[in-house]
C-alpha cells in the first residue's frame, strides 16, 4: 500500500517538475494527476492497492480543506474589499456551466436520437407516419 501512496506524491512532483521546466499555466497536482490518468489508461486497470489507497483518501477528504479554510479566514479582508467582484465571478460562472451544460446535454440527446433513428427495425422507423401509410384502395 505504501508504494501507492509513493506513486500518487511521485505523480504530484512530476506534475509540479513539469509545471516548473515547461511554465504552463496549470497547477503541478492537476498535470500530476493528468499523468497519473494516461498511465492508467495505458494500463488498462487501476490496481487494487491504487484503488483502497484512494478510497481511503476519499474517506477523508473533509481534512484537505483545512487549509483552503484557514487560508479564506486569513484574507477575510481582501474578501471583504472585493466581495463584489468575487460575487459576479462565482454567480457568472455558474450561469455559463449551466448554458453550456444544457447546450451539451441537448446537443447529446439529439444525437443519440438521430442514431436510434436510423437502426435499422428501431420502433422510431416504425412509429414513423410516412412508413407506416395505409393502402388506400380505389
Amino acid at each position: 500500500m505504501l508504494e501507492f501512496v509513493l506513486l500518487l506524491l511521485a505523480c504530484q512532483f512530476l506534475g509540479e517538475l513539469v509545471r516548473a521546466l515547461t511554465n504552463v499555466p496549470l497547477s503541478g497536482s492537476v498535470i500530476g494527476m493528468a499523468l497519473l490518468f494516461f498511465g492508467l489508461v495505458v494500463i488498462r486497470s487501476i490496481p487494487a492497492g491504487l484503488q483502497q489507497v484512494s478510497s481511503t483518501i476519499l474517506q477523508h477528504l473533509s481534512l484537505l480543506f483545512v487549509p483552503a479554510a484557514v487560508g479564506v479566514t486569513l484574507h477575510l479582508s481582501l474578501l471583504r474589499d472585493e466581495w463584489l467582484a468575487i460575487t459576479a465571478a462565482l454567480v457568472g460562472s455558474t450561469v455559463v456551466t449551466v448554458i453550456v451544460t444544457g447546450a451539451v446535454m441537448r446537443l447529446l440527446c439529439g444525437a443519440q436520437k438521430l442514431r436510434i433513428k436510423n437502426r435499422p427495425g428501431s420502433l422510431a422507423q416504425i412509429s414513423d407516419p410516412h412508413t407506416l401509410r395505409p393502402e388506400v384502395s380505389q
